[in-house]
């Protein structure tokens, strides 16, 4: 491995930098971006294996805050398609099934592919936004939680690359 990507993984692999990495790529990883960010949270606590939970907090208060976003570009979205369209209703019959759940459905804000935009339809159908966010909240945090616990499980000595 090159000396820079060396010296750079030990950076970031430092509490007092990796933690604030943790929260920017779980934060960007939560909106339409396609990014994950499973990786750094396993590669931190790999290596740092005291900031478990740590780790899993700020990934958590990231990914849920780039939820958060999300929601909110979903509510700005709807409100240009309504000065577009002089008011009248945008939502698709697909999407009606969702009303149904309400916020609730923020609970699957943590699924792959799916998980991101749960979170703009849930803005553009105009669910309260706490109610959402604390949904969301539940649900990354118990897949970071899975996830990293699995993946430590799985690759309990030594990082596998």
């Amino acid at each position: 491995m090159p000396d820079w990507f060396t010296s750079l993984m030990q950076l970031l692999a430092l509490p007092e930098v990796g933690l604030s990495t943790v929260f920017v790529v779980s934060l960007v990883s939560a909106t339409l971006l396609p990014m994950g960010s499973e990786p750094a949270v396993f590669g931190l606590v790999k290596l740092n294996p005291e900031l478990f939970w740590p780790a899993i907090l700020v990934a958590t208060a990231g990914n849920t805050a780039g939820g958060a976003i999300s929601w909110l570009m979903g509510v700005g979205a709807h409100r240009a398609v309504d000065r577009v369209r002089h008011g009248k209703p945008t939502e698709l019959r697909a999407l009606r099934w969702l009303e149904r759940f309400g916020p609730k459905a923020c609970l699957l804000s943590w699924l792959p592919a799916v998980g991101d935009p749960l979170c703009a339809v849930a803005g553009w159908l105009k669910f309260p936004f706490w109610p959402c966010v604390l949904y969301m909240a539940i649900g990354k945090f118990l897949r970071y939680l899975t996830m990293t616990s699995a993946l430590l499980w799985v690759f309990p000595g030594g990082l596998p690359f």
